[in-house]
């Protein structure tokens, strides 16, 4: 397959899988199935992402099923799985297990109320051979195919206890019996199972809590009159009724009323935001107090909340490339147990002990070496950090950009839009009769700064222009009438052969003032300067604060902008921003973030125009602006969804500490096994002891994974979102700068 062929996916919900070790069986059944280029399988999400040249999925499911489990092909906007019935199930087998366990164990600790060994064998053989029938069952499937898992090790060490108890009660040794042991290791590792599945269920609770926000029914006007359909019927350009305190059923915008949105869910935007007649809005949002009637522009797996849940869940189901390590450890540790315990057997034999004891120390280190932990370290961190970012507006686009940002040790920043609101306003012009003119040749624009003259000059007579063109980077032209105009930086002036000398004090001071310049003149028929404009715009609130927090947290700041270079400088000096490159035009912002990465320096880029696309591709983290274009959305490797700068330092915060849970969690993982290996081995833990400690091994993990959602953010949660930045640029500017 050739890089410029386009690839297609299937994710596929796997079930059966209970340790690294199956991940990687899976995987690599997937990969050798004909047309598949890449396949990874998340553990705890239990999803395979299949990628490759049209890859079958009959053939995908089939090599799944001949693996030992079960696939499923996952639709899009299928809603959340229900796992009730079966953790119902598994807790009715752990209570079972533990009430059959219970008279073994206290005939254990108190030798008087020991129970015959016919009964005994009868309790243990229940909750061995009933009980115990799933880790026999997938530890087959994987013997079958050549491998090994977590549960051929659970079903070979309690074989070995069971069978050695049994045969040592049917040789006459009724009081050296090892039942106990089989049963409590099959309860103990029941209930890891079942303590490890609710705590991997409270992972996804983001995802839940998103797909569960988007209503089922829309109230449909048409002709006059209003009708309830589902919201699958719904299409392009329908009115849809929403009352005060109903979700949004669909992305649209407001054609009548007004009133306030609780988009919380989905921008982490903690207070209601006014919205009125021509306003857009998303599915999933909450009108609290309007009765509003919006047109519909997007519906189902178009909507902002559709792409939303995709983003996270192709997080959630991603692979860091630390999880190679684990991939690497878990390919091979099922097999290298095996042979560690057979040493076991081995030499505890040949150092004289007695049969039973050899097998029962082989059996503590089945049982402790579970690969369980090895595989949830770096999903359910993973998992945990993407979903809380989401929930407070940040989406990150896969573990791989998760993992990549903590690494970050420079913050390349935009201007417009993304520093300041990008809603400039006219301070001055001179002289102040060029304003019509101004805004004649303005008319057609949607740049802001277009916007600021347009409402400088309300009440002013101005004739449309023609021929209007825009000049990316640089301005505007066009005839007004009947003379050739050109509106601009500094470089469009000098290009066009226009001296500025005539107004350069006026100039100087705009910029000394902070103002962005831009220069109005004529072309045809003598070229001459008419006007020179300053524009203002205002600093986000809350913008110092956020520069300010990344400078604690040890980064350095950039500001990258097509602005003159007094005008970036007095908005760097109010943020304290160190280092400003000024004067840069769209294709050169790519290769000033190239240079920032020199030296193997890691960069991340904010912005939000569409020309900040190919800066944000060029870092090596992306950072997107929610409140810019689709364009620069989609090149970024972080989205954020409000146009809070804050959220910039908790993106990079969240990166830290999850990645910090990751190895945290690897840690304890390999400790548990380094640790616990060695001392089964020498006779220092019972299989009872070892069981215990193999389930809180996963538990443990996964529980540490969860206690990221117990950190405190540091983003405030009220600002307003501001609007994207498109069109020409101002005095030695950019488009979007």
């Amino acid at each position: 397959m050739t890089a410029t062929e386009a690839q297609d996916t299937i994710d596929l919900a796997i079930t059966g899988m209970t340790c690294a070790a199956c991940v990687s069986r899976v995987e690599k059944v997937l990969a050798r199935v004909p047309g598949v280029a890449a396949a990874s399988v998340n553990l705890a999400t239990e999803r395979a992402h299949v990628a490759g040249l049209h890859p079958d999925l009959a053939a995908l499911i089939k090599a799944v099923e001949k693996a030992g489990f079960q696939a499923a092909e996952i639709q899009p906007q299928a809603p959340p799985v229900d796992h009730a019935a079966q953790d119902r199930r598994d807790l009715i087998h752990l209570v079972a297990a533990a009430a059959l366990s219970a008279p073994l164990l206290l005939g254990m600790a108190v030798p008087a109320l020991m129970l015959p060994a016919a009964a005994q064998f009868a309790l243990a053989s229940i909750v061995q051979f009933w009980l115990g029938a799933r880790f026999y069952k997938a530890g087959w499937n994987a013997a079958r195919a050549l491998s090994g898992n977590m549960d051929l090790l659970v079903a070979l060490g309690t074989t070995a206890a069971w069978g050695l108890s049994t045969w040592l009660w049917l040789a006459g040794h009724p009081h050296d019996l090892y039942f106990e042991s089989a049963a409590l290791l099959i309860t103990f590792v029941l209930f890891g199972k079942w303590l490890e599945a609710r705590a991997r269920r409270s992972t996804a609770t983001a995802i839940t809590a998103l797909m569960k926000l988007r209503p089922d029914t829309a109230r449909l006007r048409r002709d006059g009159a209003e009708t309830t359909v589902p919201v699958e019927a719904l299409r392009h350009g329908d009115l849809v009724v929403v009352r005060p305190g109903e979700r949004i059923p669909v992305d649209g915008r407001i054609r009548q009323g007004s009133g306030a949105i609780d988009a919380s869910m989905l921008t982490g935007e903690s207070l209601p935001v006014d919205h009125t007649v021509g306003d857009a809005v998303a599915a999933g949002a909450i009108n609290t107090d309007g009765h509003l009637v919006i047109e519909t522009t997007a519906v189902g797996a178009e909507t902002m909340l559709a792409r939303i849940v995709r983003l996270v869940e192709d997080a959630q189901a991603s692979k860091a490339p630390i999880q190679r390590l684990a991939d690497k450890v878990s390919a091979v540790f099922v097999p290298v147990v095996l042979a560690v315990a057979l040493a076991t057997l081995t030499g505890w034999l040949l150092a004289g002990a007695t049969a039973s004891a050899a097998i029962l120390n082989a059996v503590s280190v089945l049982v402790i070496a579970c690969p369980c932990a090895l595989g949830l370290a770096t999903p359910t961190a993973i998992m945990v950090g993407t979903g809380m970012a989401a929930r407070r507006g940040i989406l990150i686009r896969d573990a791989e950009a998760l993992e990549r940002a903590q690494a970050v040790r420079v913050v390349a920043l935009d201007k417009t839009g993304t520093l300041t609101l990008g809603k400039p306003s006219l301070a001055r012009i001179v002289p102040a009769d060029r304003l019509a003119e101004a805004a004649a040749l303005l008319a057609p624009s949607e740049h802001p700064l277009a916007e600021a003259v347009r409402t400088a000059a309300q009440g002013l007579t101005v004739a449309a222009p023609t021929d209007f063109r825009a000049l990316p980077g640089l301005g505007v032209a066009g005839t007004v009438g009947g003379r050739s105009l050109i509106l601009g930086n500094a470089r469009l002036m000098q290009d066009n052969g226009i001296g500025l000398d005539a107004l350069s004090p006026d100039a100087a001071a705009m910029a000394e003032s902070g103002h962005t310049v831009s220069y109005l003149a004529e072309t045809a028929p003598a070229p001459r300067l008419l006007a020179v404009l300053g524009f203002s715009d205002t600093i986000k609130p809350g913008a110092e604060a956020a520069i300010g927090r990344l400078h604690r947290m040890g980064l350095a700041t950039v500001m990258l902008t097509g602005d003159g270079e007094a005008a970036a400088q007095a908005v760097a000096a109010k943020l304290g921003i160190e280092t400003v490159q000024a004067h840069i035009l769209p294709a050169d912002k790519a290769r000033a973030v190239a240079a920032l990465r020199a030296n193997d320096t890691i960069v991340a880029m904010v912005g939000d125009g569409i020309n900040d696309a190919p800066a944000l591709a060029a870092a090596d983290i992306g950072i997107a602006m929610g409140s810019g274009t689709d364009v620069a959305m989609a090149t970024a490797g972080i989205t954020l969804m409000r146009g809070d700068l804050a959220l910039v330092a908790d993106a990079i915060e969240v990166s830290r500490r999850t990645v910090r849970k990751i190895w945290q969690g690897l840690f304890w993982a390999f400790a548990y096994n380094a640790l616990g290996i060695p001392l089964a081995a020498l006779g220092y833990l019972s299989p009872m002891v070892a069981g215990g400690a193999m389930a809180l091994s996963s538990v443990s993990v996964v529980t540490n994974a969860l206690l990221l959602r117990q950190w405190k953010w540091g983003a405030a949660l009220n600002r307003i979102l501001t609007k994207p930045v498109v069109g020409w640029p101002a005095s030695g500017g950019t488009t979007g700068t």
